[in-house]
């Protein structure tokens, strides 16, 4: 029979993202059982993963790794960090194994680490592609030989299993790579005996902290208790509460359908769930149910380079010059590409103000706006030659005669000076796809180490 109940600490949205510095106190004092914590995702897109880089600055991870680490340690309970780095591959786990041996040395900490890694063999993935074992996530293109081979870093996305292993090991700290949100969350709760259907739905909602609560934040923490029949959340500032409604809003968060939550282990039917306000400031929620899957797969990501970028950014206010913004731009584009050869580079241009988010598929009633941004985005084989088209294309577009047009001033201005950007690597996701694998935990392997700081 499991526990009469486990609770556990979920800090922030996400590593680096910031919390109250007096949660973590305030968590161990009320008693938990141990402390997950998400550190990376896909959301900014594949630069992060092809460049071996994190997207948060490794001075805010440490802000928030600190306490964490060292409060975990001396109450002897787990602290759970998945996907490392931000992306999880082989360099984003050695940069926060980094910063966790420097606080372990600074506050002189003992503990056993569970290091779990997720890269992939490109080699294995060709044989994978010749079996026919890889299927594209929706909106994905198919995977080909040659995407796999231009992945600078591949990974595989972990569900509970590989984590589950780690804890049996004794682990006080697991540092997982690419890894399921919920997975840092659901995995000690289902090896405790609780119901999966329930660890899972309390691991979508507290993967974010207090996002689900009123006022929302990534960046304070919610304790959630798992009971038998239901879970409870509960910020730990004084200041957010959590509704039925906000908690519920929370459970469609980043998924394709309101009622069915996709794990590698199974789906979580959430069509009978409950909430219902428990206290001021919790609510309880119920009825989640738990299917397995009948095949197991696992989602794969890999990112290869396609160029190097440059960007300019400029505002256009002048009613005629925007009218005739196409026609400029056309002008510009057919400028830059007679006077430059060869011809290995792409420009676009994105107005901010009129149609930048949705493009073509902005909704135009024809009316044109008072300003708008231009961002002249130019990609390009080499950072040098980026730059070079890019300072080409601003100064084509600064002079550029339209009809009607009559001063010889420019017809852009600029908020910056220099007023190009070099932005580096341009990298897409040549894999997407989902693996299927006939043991969860086949593709990762798990190192243990003796911290003695």
């Amino acid at each position: 029979m499991p526990e009469s109940q486990i609770r556990y600490l979920s800090p922030c949205g996400l590593l680096g993202y910031g919390y109250p510095a007096g949660n973590v106190r305030t968590a161990l004092d009320a008693g938990v059982d141990f402390v997950g914590v998400d550190a990376g995702s896909a959301d900014p897109g594949p630069y992060y993963l092809g460049e071996g880089i994190h997207f948060v600055k490794a001075a805010q991870v440490k802000r928030d790794l600190d306490p964490l680490l060292a409060g975990c340690v001396d109450a002897g309970i787990p602290l759970i960090i998945g996907s490392a780095g931000g992306a999880g591959a082989r360099p984003h786990v050695e940069s926060l194994l980094r910063l966790v041996e420097e606080i372990a040395c600074e506050r002189h900490l003992r503990f056993r680490l569970a290091v779990i890694w997720s890269d992939i063999d490109p080699g294995f993935l060709l044989e994978q592609l010749q079996m026919g074992a890889l299927s594209p996530c929706s909106g994905a293109l198919p995977a080909t030989s040659e995407g796999i081979a231009a992945c600078t870093h591949i990974v595989a996305q972990m569900g509970i299993d590989p984590i589950v292993g780690a804890l049996k090991s004794g682990a006080n700290v697991v540092i997982a790579g690419r890894c399921c949100d919920t997975a840092v969350f659901a995995a000690l709760p289902i090896v405790k005996g609780f119901d999966p259907g329930l660890a899972f739905h309390s691991a979508k909602i507290a993967e974010c902290g207090t996002l689900c609560a009123v006022p929302g934040s990534a960046s304070d923490s919610l304790l959630c208790t798992i009971r038998t029949d239901h879970f409870e959340v509960i910020p730990v500032s004084q200041d957010r509460r959590c509704t039925p409604q906000s908690v519920a809003a929370h459970s469609l968060y980043e998924q394709a359908t309101p009622v069915v939550l996709h794990e590698p282990e199974g789906t979580v039917d959430l069509a009978s769930c409950t909430f219902e306000q428990q206290s001021a400031r919790s609510v309880a929620v119920a009825g989640a149910r738990f299917v397995p899957a009948e095949e197991y797969r696992i989602k794969i990501e890999g990112s290869a380079r396609q160029g190097f970028r440059a960007i300019c950014l400029g505002g256009i206010r002048d009613p005629l010059a925007i009218r005739n913004l196409e026609r400029i731009e056309s002008d510009v584009y057919d400028s830059v590409h007679r006077s430059t050869e060869p011809d290995d580079f792409s420009i676009r241009f994105l107005h901010y103000g009129r149609d930048g988010i949705l493009g073509d598929l902005e909704p135009s009633d024809g009316r044109i706006p008072h300003e708008v941004g231009v961002v002249i985005d130019v990609v390009a084989s080499s950072q040098e030659r980026a730059s070079e088209i890019v300072a080409s294309a601003r100064a084509s577009l600064l002079h550029q005669h339209f009809e009607g047009r009559k001063c010889t001033a420019g017809n852009v201005a600029f908020p910056f000076s220099p007023s190009d950007v070099a932005m580096g690597g341009v990298y897409q996701f040549a894999l997407y796809h989902l693996l299927k694998v006939e043991a969860p935990s086949s593709l990762f392997k798990t190192e243990i180490r003796e911290v003695v700081g």
